[in-house]
């Protein structure tokens, strides 16, 4: 008997064998799209029985086309790629993995933290260009003592915060959702956040309503601070960073993330003060093997159980 037809939008993995393996009990028919573009996503999922995402953007105008789907299984920890009202309103299930990669993005904040006040980036490239001198990558400072706010405090930041504590640093947070913790952490209001941290950690999804970090907030920041983005694109406003980078206000940005990807940013990209990696901050070979099973599994569990 044929299973479920499952329509793959598209994928930044090696491979979907693992999932491919877990589903196979369903006995589905899959189909992959050419590309991301609406047209090619419909063109395989319009009258599939499910839909497997990574990154492309399932908006309210596709969900609406959608004649069989019955639940979406996301290659991710979020869903702000899926138009949620659109498939609670068509009576979809849309599923991800809430524990995938955070180790793997609380540990790439952390590096990236620990290259810029060490100066890792700057002083690479002045070593490979044949200068090995001191006065180059001065002053450098103590990270025992300085402060982290962390804006955002699910459960990436809740694994970043005792590796900082680990070296030293007193740890400050701020969410909308989070009044108290079990944690040595102190929760504030996220204007007192940025005005007593030394670094700001990002943590928190994109906000239709604006950027978590745009020019406001940074003018609330303290002079020479840090900001590490490894949350989403789009939740700070690069430009306003640059500008910042550029004029002294800022001490230094570390971002594996970008609104554009490829970025194109290349001034930001290129500045002394950035510390940049190309969206690697969730990838490592356990992660990657794990969330194809997992995804996969919950397909399942909705197509066995309902």
């Amino acid at each position: 008997m044929a299973g479920p037809v499952i329509a793959v939008t598209d994928s930044v993995f090696p491979s979907l064998d693992l999932a491919k393996a877990a589903l196979a009990r369903l006995n589905p028919t899959f189909r992959m799209a050419k590309s991301s573009g609406a047209d090619d996503i419909l063109a395989v999922a319009k009258d599939a029985d499910a839909i497997l995402v990574t990154y492309a953007k399932l908006t309210r105008d596709i969900l609406l086309q959608l004649t069989k789907c019955k639940a979406i299984g996301r290659f991710g920890l979020g869903v702000d790629n899926i138009d949620l009202p659109t498939a609670k309103e068509k009576g979809i299930a849309v599923n991800y993995v809430p524990d995938y990669c955070i180790r793997e993005v609380s540990d790439h904040a952390m590096a990236l933290l620990l290259s810029l006040i060490r100066k890792i980036p700057l002083s690479n490239k002045l070593v490979q260009s044949g200068r090995w001198e001191m006065p180059a990558v001065v002053p450098i400072r103590r990270l025992e003592g300085t402060v982290l706010g962390l804006l955002g405090f699910g459960n990436i930041p809740r694994l970043v915060a005792p590796k900082a504590q680990a070296f030293g640093m007193k740890v400050i947070a701020y969410d909308p959702y989070v009044v108290s913790v079990d944690l040595p952490v102190k929760m504030q209001s996220k204007s007192e956040v940025l005005a007593q941290a030394n670094f700001i950690s990002l943590h928190m999804p994109k906000d239709p309503a604006g950027y978590v970090i745009g020019e406001a907030e940074i003018a609330i920041m303290k002079n020479g601070a840090f900001i590490i983005n490894c949350a989403r694109g789009g939740v700070m406003d690069e430009n306003a960073v640059l500008a910042a980078l550029t004029s002294g206000k800022l001490g230094g940005a570390g971002i594996d993330v970008f609104e554009q990807e490829p970025t194109d940013n290349l001034e930001l990209v290129n500045h002394p003060k950035v510390s940049v990696t190309p969206h690697i901050g969730a990838n490592t070979e356990e992660a990657q093997e794990r969330i194809g099973s997992e995804v996969a599994n919950v397909l399942i569990e909705f197509f066995k159980k309902g």
